[in-house]
């Protein structure tokens, strides 16, 4: 336990030192301030973008918009940066050497695992908490009567659908010895997950279903129960997903 507590220092550490921490909180928090204004002036550069002749009567802005444009940016934008920034996450100390020196030295396999999984999960945590925040903030701010039904689990949702994402891309990383074999991986996986979501008899069993329900289950349109089955899918995967790197990373030869 002390090794994986000084491990995982060590990891939050190397993120602020390599910038890593500091893109993702000031990319979050860009895009959590962007997300409701843009909802709001919106209308505004639809009008002014028309033909002088042409008019289009456009609904007024509400708080609903500025969480169709919240969950878009993250889900698009947000989503690639997080991947791209961790995709390095063991390829980059295995081609220096720095790992290997501490594995000779007693370090256990399982820890790094451990630790690097431990070090992606808070700063994806705290980076979504602060875009979530801070859009939660400015739209209360910008739109009146701004709460929204299913809000904090639509959150959770995307949220989880992330960290199995990071479990996906923390197994590529045992199984590769490159950034580019990391993000190959991961988007194959993002795309098999796409496909799979259009089978009706599959799309709710798949991890898939939580990123992409976020709108319905703010209008409404989808029952939270729905989601349940993907919920417990996606939580039981990423676990299996971390064991399983665990287990390959202990007979990689570096």
């Amino acid at each position: 336990m002390r090794n994986y507590i000084a491990f995982t220092k060590k990891e939050l550490l190397e993120s602020v030192r390599t910038y890593k921490l500091f893109i993702m909180l000031i990319v979050f928090f860009v895009f959590g301030i962007m997300s409701p204004l843009l909802a709001k002036v919106m209308p505004e550069i639809l009008t002014a973008a028309m033909p002088e002749r042409i008019t289009v009567a456009l609904a007024e802005p509400a708080a609903i918009d500025a969480w169709e444009q919240f969950f878009k940016n993250i889900s698009q934008v947000c989503l690639i940066v997080t991947i791209i920034i961790f995709s390095g996450t063991l390829s980059s100390e295995l081609s220096k050497g720095t790992l290997v020196n501490l594995l000779t030295k007693g370090l256990s396999r399982k820890t790094v695992i451990l630790s690097k999984f431990t070090s992606m999960f808070i700063i994806w945590t705290i980076s979504y908490a602060l875009a979530f925040i801070t859009a939660w903030g400015y739209t209360m701010y910008l739109f009146s009567g701004a709460e929204i039904a299913n809000l904090l689990f639509s959150i959770f949702c995307q949220w989880l659908f992330v960290i199995f994402l990071l479990s996906v891309l923390l197994f590529a990383a045992t199984l590769m010895k490159s950034n580019y074999g990391c993000l190959l991986i991961t988007f194959s996986v993002i795309g098999a997950l796409g496909l799979l979501y259009h089978s009706a008899a599959l799309r709710r069993y798949t991890p898939m279903f939580l990123a992409v329900n976020n709108m319905p289950l703010l209008e409404g349109t989808v029952e939270v129960s729905s989601l349940s089955y993907a919920v417990a899918i996606s939580i039981i995967c990423s676990l299996i997903l971390i064991i399983a790197s665990v287990l390959v990373f202990r007979k990689r030869q570096l």
